[in-house]
């Protein structure tokens, strides 16, 4: 379906690199299988590490160097695999990927399967596929000789489905990478054959705390009691949707809320209890949501509006409301689109057809957004699949060997003055 053996617009040395990957095919499907069944889910810290071993490896083989780097006892998190070269040849690249899945040691989800041309297991496509397109994208280059004076930086965190904090810690060695390179090249799940992403937004949390005045149900709405807390926590979501809605890019979800007499809830296992009667005017809410947003200047530009209005409280009520950052956006500059054109010419050169932009509004945040403000960035340009996060996350080998291509052929050019 995505033959390029007879594509005209390659050089001599692009259809070397093209049969290069095609021999060496089945043995990424097979070490595609054995990383797969190595769980490392984001909190088996061994398991992450074990998997950064095996890759470790790899890249050692073809003359990357590499080093593990443990996080902090406090940021409890596995670490990062981080391989690279170094040189002076064409663009300085940080290639991304993650080591880390989100199905833990007790997820009944375990195991590499085939069926046809259909592979199902935990990481298949978000992203242990990614990340073997990466190595096998470079090992075709190191096997032709054409890594030589190249400064390529693989970075390969192992916390991305659950970032570890502080983020000025377990993002710190991605960053320093991206501040000494030109592009940023990310392998998350792709979106489309026929799709790349320039543009990703960025997500925050936020966390809404109500008092109101416990009293006797009777006396509710009086100058005594007020509207209690339940009815002060209901203004503000409503006006939240009303009033800060509507504008492109912005979504804002609040993901659960507990309220009544007492309440308790539980940040570490996202479980919480309340305590309350009808006969009594609720004394606490607690709200927890999301925002996700397509620059820095909206994300603050939304919080305003959500400040103020939990600041016009109904009677003997208080409101607060706070924020925590978690990805920052990767806004769709000109760079970005350069380098989209790049990929898109690749693409038609191995009779892939055309690659367009992915709707922003329709993708997650990744650990490319972290690298942003640094450096140039194209991402979504891993493997395709479906049930992403589910026990029925697929990847679709028919496109597997042809994405690998595209990629080997769009870094080589990025290095090749």
């Amino acid at each position: 379906m995505y033959n390029s053996i007879n594509a005209q617009k390659l050089s001599k040395t692009e259809k070397k690199i093209i049969t290069t990957i095609e021999t060496n095919h089945e043995s990424a499907i097979k070490f595609l299988e054995k990383v797969v069944n190595i769980n490392s889910g984001t909190m088996h810290h061994e398991g992450v590490k074990e998997v950064g071993m095996v890759f470790k490896k790899e890249f050692d083989d073809i003359g990357f160097n590499t080093r593990w780097i443990d996080m902090p006892t406090e940021v409890n998190r596995a670490g990062h695999l981080f391989a690279e070269t170094s040189g002076t040849k064409g663009k300085k690249l940080l290639l991304i990927g993650h080591l880390d899945t989100v199905f833990e040691k007790d997820s009944p989800f375990q195991e590499y399967k085939r069926d046809g041309d259909i592979a199902y297991g935990p990481g298949t496509n978000d992203m242990k596929g990614g990340d073997v397109v990466v190595l096998y994208a470079l090992k075709a280059l190191y096997e032709n000789k054409l890594l030589k004076d190249s400064q390529i930086i693989v970075a390969f965190t192992g916390d991305e489905e659950s970032t570890g904090k502080p983020l000025d810690i377990s993002r710190k060695d991605l960053i320093d990478a991206a501040k000494k390179s030109d592009i940023a090249l990310g392998f998350e799940t792709s979106t489309g054959f026929n799709y790349a992403t320039v543009a990703r937004r960025g997500s925050s949390g936020w966390e809404l705390q109500v008092k109101g005045k416990r009293a006797h149900s009777s006396g509710i709405f009086n100058e005594r009691v007020g509207a209690g807390a339940i009815f002060e926590a209901s203004r503000i979501l409503n006006s939240f949707y009303n009033d800060v809605r509507g504008e492109k890019f912005l979504t804002f979800n609040p993901g659960v809320i507990l309220g009544g007499t007492d309440i308790e809830f539980n940040n570490s296992t996202a479980k919480g209890v309340a305590f309350g009667k009808s006969n009594v005017v609720s004394q606490t809410v607690l709200v927890k949501g999301g925002l996700r947003f397509i620059s820095e200047e909206q994300k603050e530009k939304t919080r305003s509006k959500m400040k103020e209005i939990v600041s016009k409280n109904l009677p003997h009520t208080s409101a607060s409301i706070s924020f925590k950052d978690s990805y920052p956006a990767m806004q769709p500059t000109k760079g970005n689109i350069k380098l989209l054109t790049l990929l898109n010419e690749v693409s038609k050169d191995l009779n892939q057809g055309i690659v367009e932009a992915y709707d922003p509004g329709k993708r997650g945040a990744a650990d490319t957004s972290f690298v942003a403000d640094y450096v140039d960035c194209l991402d979504g340009l891993g493997t395709m699949g479906s049930g992403a996060h589910t026990p029925k996350e697929t990847l679709d080998l028919t496109t597997f060997e042809a994405l690998t291509k595209r990629t080997a052929l769009l870094i080589y050019r990025l290095i090749t003055p």
